[in-house]
């Protein structure tokens, strides 16, 4: 990440609680044996077999409710297990099939309805994506993403939060992002404030299929406009700015600054489109339904490696299978993670700031109080700047608002973040049109 030179800052922030951080609990050897028990299933397509207790969806599916209900023995019952399901049909599902997430939830002690979420679709396929009948490993597409989620919720479970973690895992990717919606529609229907969601897929390699390698960096992903910008505000945005500020685009800068501050970790690059070019990944759902989310992938893909039919073919063999993917590297991710939902199931939500400047010498930036929050943040970057400024404007306000003086506002953006008692900061929230974290559906009722 380029930084940029610093803004004078008047106040010094407490500082973060001190404990070690669950992030040191991950276990490699879990990772590379949940990966195994999954590719064991033979496939797991969604169409596949559903009742067998050996292959298929139905089985691979049980065996990740299994893994969640002994992370919760663990912990004395701290997690509920939830199995949303619908019954669906569409283009790459021909006939009526049940599809079912598995979601365990850690409730937060303080406001449980305000939540994480983690996930990572189970579903695997081959060439031909009607093909329920072959063997499918899926190993790092998407293996690796649910052993991901498993191993955060048995680490993370060890502790308590103010806020609810979810960890989620889908069905139905593969034919069409229906598992993402289900739960993005379940978040919905339980009242769920949503204040991030970590889509991990494809996070547990390191070279591609062309031979170059990258174990350095994990990309995120983040959409720019929002995918539920009604025209109102979409022509606000043309006049006032927020393009590059969407609460994605706030969580992808504030992951790629975590990342930062752990020099034996990944480097986060930031890819400024929703998903990779021409594809898709759960996270879609979530974000057409308003919420925050972001996509976790690799640096560099495989291709040989996803989406193929096991074989070999002009000398090249294909397919996903275990012995080409990066336990190391899928660790750090991990470990990336845990320390994302870590942190922001500590901190408070970004609050919804507003920034008044128009034909004046000043600016007036304003936000409503944010529960759990002891004080705020104000940042500020031109509007040709990609990144918040290393250091804010002013630390540690106690009050909900904030005047400015000499700032003219035209030749700025603005953005306020909230700190909890524990000194956690949450993404910033940028004070543009739609820049805050609720749906706008929910702002304009």
């Amino acid at each position: 990440m380029h930084k940029l030179l610093p803004l004078a800052a008047f106040f010094v922030a407490a500082p973060a609680a001190a404990q070690g951080s669950p992030a040191d609990s991950v276990s490699q050897e879990r990772l590379q044996s949940d990966v195994a028990s999954l590719v064991g299933f033979g496939t797991r397509h969604t169409l596949s077999e559903q009742d067998s207790e050996t292959r298929g969806i139905g089985a691979a599916r049980r065996w990740g409710e299994a893994q969640f209900r002994t992370a919760s023995s663990a912990c004395g019952g701290c997690l509920e297990i939830a199995l949303p399901e619908r019954m669906i049909q569409g283009n790459r599902v021909p006939e009526p099939t049940r599809l079912v997430n598995v979601v365990a939830i850690q409730r937060g002690t303080e406001r449980p309805d305000e939540v994480v979420i983690v996930q990572g679709h189970i579903d695997s396929r081959v060439s031909d994506v009607a093909d329920f009948a072959s063997d499918a490993p899926g190993a790092n597409d998407n293996a690796s993403g649910t052993a991901l989620v498993i191993e955060a919720a048995r680490v993370l479970s060890q502790r308590k939060y103010p806020t609810t973690i979810v960890y989620a895992l889908f069905s139905g990717e593969e034919q069409g992002l229906y598992g993402g919606q289900l739960l993005a529609d379940y978040a919905k229907e339980q009242g769920w404030t949503v204040k991030a969601v970590l889509n991990n897929d494809i996070v547990g390699g390191s070279c591609g299929s062309d031979g170059y390698c990258d174990d350095a960096h994990v990309r995120v992903f983040s959409e720019g406009p929002r995918a539920d910008l009604t025209d109102q505000i979409r022509a606000a945005q043309r006049r006032n700015g927020g393009e590059n500020d969407s609460p994605g685009r706030n969580i992808s800068r504030w992951l790629d600054d975590l990342a930062e501050a752990d020099p034996a970790g990944l480097d986060v690059r930031q890819i400024w489109r929703t998903d990779r070019m021409g594809r898709g990944g759960d996270q879609i759902p979530f974000l057409e339904n308003g919420y925050p989310a972001v996509r976790i992938s690799v640096a560099v893909e495989d291709y040989d490696h996803q989406h193929q039919d096991l074989r070999v073919e002009g000398g090249v063999t294909y397919g996903d299978t275990i012995d080409e993917m990066d336990f190391p590297y899928l660790a750090k991710v991990t470990r990336l993670n845990v320390r994302a939902l870590d942190e922001l199931a500590r901190a408070p939500l970004p609050p919804t700031p507003t920034a008044e400047a128009a034909v004046q010498t000043f600016t007036e930036i304003t936000w409503d109080e944010v529960p759990g929050a002891v004080g705020y943040t104000i940042w500020q970057r031109r509007t040709d700047e990609p990144y918040w400024r290393e250091t804010p404007v002013i630390e540690n306000v106690v009050a909900t608002s904030a005047k400015l003086e000499g700032v003219r506002g035209d030749d700025w953006i603005f953005g306020v973040s909230a700190r909890a008692a524990d000194g956690t900061q949450s993404p910033v929230a940028s004070a543009v049109p739609a820049g805050g974290f609720a749906p706008i559906s929910e702002t304009q009722s």
